[in-house]
């Protein structure tokens, strides 16, 4: 269902709803709507999948559970069960740390660069999808929202 057919559906009243409110309700929707396109844009994982791979390249050393999940913005519990379907597909590997033997790290394995590489190709076509997702959307309104969220993301961290 698209946003406007969504927002046609006559069971829906959104009255007098604060627009912070209907601003969240907006990003969780975006967020399923967005999970269910990019879970079909590769066959081998799912977006939560491939968002965790990403998460482990941005970080300086291989991370923790924690560190990940922290990066991840999501439970210790949920990024360890993605873990362990990477790891069961031979994605990433856990390794004991070598300075502190109680850490595990996530590190991507050969098969991971692999894909990795083998789906670079299809960046243009991740670049299309993002060009269409942001179409007519100016570099200030872009600029704004990405300030906003920001923002939104420090006060959450203070609850």
């Amino acid at each position: 269902m698209s946003y406007d057919e969504a927002m046609d559906i006559k069971e829906v009243e959104f009255g007098d709803m604060p627009p912070q409110a209907f601003l969240l309700g907006l990003l969780s929707a975006f967020d399923n709507r967005y999970q269910a396109c990019a879970d079909s844009f590769f066959k081998e994982i799912t977006w939560k999948q491939f968002f965790a791979i990403i998460c482990i390249n941005l970080c300086r050393e291989a991370p923790t559970l924690n560190d990940l999940a922290e990066v991840m913005g999501s439970s210790h519990q949920n990024v360890k069960q993605i873990l362990i379907k990477l790891e069961n597909k031979g994605f990433v590997m856990m390794i004991t740390d070598e300075k502190d033997k109680r850490k595990q790290r996530i590190v991507i394995t050969d098969k991971c660069r692999k894909f990795i590489e083998e789906n670079d190709n299809q960046s243009k076509t991740s670049a299309e999808i993002i060009g269409s997702i942001f179409e007519g959307i100016d570099e200030k309104n872009l600029s704004i929202t990405i300030d906003t969220i920001m923002k939104m993301e420090r006060n959450l961290s203070r609850l």
